[in-house]
């Protein structure tokens, strides 16, 4: 009999995707350059050019079909790859992190609470989103082609209800897959897996479960905790919960601005149509520079108004659509300063805010627009 057993307690409620972009690095540079798709190509200094040197980035699949893999030395790919077929490129970061970064403006437009793992991977919770979509197979689906169409990148993606079991679906079909994994089948999903695919198991840790006879996760689910636990310490005790599908870590949020202003206080109250105007043109102006500078727009105009007797006003409009065009945001901000009807009353202080932020997705890409990509059919 085991010393002590614990309860299973599986927390389903929460809905958490996991985004996997494919070959990441090398995806990039295949879009770049058209001609490298035909390529066995591989992200890494080309060794005949360094004395033998350099470390595999990454790889596309068709270098993969060979056996070339990431962190493999840079000269064993011309070891295994025919000359004819392969092609080296350096690796270009500033490049992958201005890609990442315009994957995680989509992100943003789904909902505040992912998570960033790596440039080319992230967590999702889309219990609540911005789209208010329920089902979170129908949101990953968009993921997937809001990133297509828009960057022409393709990526993988895990859905569940935590990290983990995310995290495993995601590679479980790659590339351009999408895996759901539900409570109830967690265990049998799980039961099949190798341990070396378990995501936080390392060479180490997977030496000593060899050494118990544990190699995949049916074989894990089978020990009592106890045993984990003497032999593994605390690392026993998560590496049992995640054979049963549990975990209960948060996806952290990135922080975002709650909202984007410009006001300004008068020494010498201002008074004069003229002169609100071209405050109010300037202030705009500004929170519309700020926000297109952050890849932010709002949905929520306000306005704040002081008089000189220091009775302060502040009028706000919700806007139909998300913007940071000034041209949007201008009217708006006159039309709620006439709603004042202050009548030339002198004003010490003007201010221009938007709120309700979020990241700027591509304009140009209807999230739900008739899905006609034969990718998705």
């Amino acid at each position: 009999m085991p010393l002590f057993e614990l309860p299973d307690i599986v927390d389903e409620h929460r809905k958490i995707i996991h985004v996997d972009m494919d070959a990441f690095y090398a995806s990039v540079e295949e879009r770049n350059h058209p001609a490298f798709q035909q390529k066995a190509l591989v992200i890494a200094p080309d060794p005949r050019k360094h004395n033998g040197h350099g470390v595999i980035t990454t790889a596309n699949y068709r270098a993969r079909q060979y056996g070339v893999g990431s962190a493999m030395p840079a000269i064993r790919a011309l070891e295994l790859i025919p000359a004819e077929q392969l092609q080296f490129i350096d690796p270009n970061f500033t490049l992958y992190r201005q890609v990442s970064q315009q994957i995680h403006q989509i992100f943003a437009t789904v909902t505040d609470l992912w998570e960033p793992v790596a440039l080319d991977e992230a967590y999702l919770d889309v219990t609540h989103n911005h789209l208010a979509v329920t089902n979170p197979a129908q949101l990953a689906m968009i993921i997937q082609r809001t990133i297509h169409r828009g960057l022409q990148l393709t990526c993988s993606v895990g859905i569940s209800y935590n990290k983990f079991l995310a995290k495993m679906a995601s590679d479980y079909a790659k590339p351009f897959g999408r895996t759901i994994v539900n409570g109830d089948q967690a265990r049998n999903f799980l039961a099949e897996m190798p341990l070396s695919k378990f995501q936080g198991i390392g060479a180490a840790t997977q030496k000593k479960l060899a050494a118990m006879n544990l190699t995949t996760g049916a074989d894990l689910q089978a020990v009592p905790i106890d045993v984990l636990t003497q032999k593994l310490g605390k690392m026993g005790y998560i590496i049992y919960q995640r054979a049963r599908g549990i975990d209960d870590r948060l996806v952290k949020a990135q922080r975002q601005s709650k909202s984007i202003g410009n006001e300004r206080s008068f020494n010498r109250p201002i008074f004069s149509d003229e002169q609100v105007e071209q405050q109010l043109l300037k202030m705009t102006n500004q929170v519309a520079k700020t926000l297109k500078t952050k890849n932010l727009h709002g949905q929520t105009v306000v306005l704040k108004v002081r008089t000189l007797d220091f009775v302060t006003y502040t009028r706000r409009k919700t806007l139909t659509q998300f913007t940071n065009d000034p041209q949007i945001i201008l009217p708006v901000v006159q039309e709620l300063f006439t709603e004042l009807a202050l009548n030339q009353q002198p004003l010490r202080l003007l201010g221009v805010t938007m709120t309700n932020l979020v990241s700027q997705a591509f304009q140009e890409i209807n999230l739900f627009e008739e899905d006609n990509d034969e990718y998705f059919r």
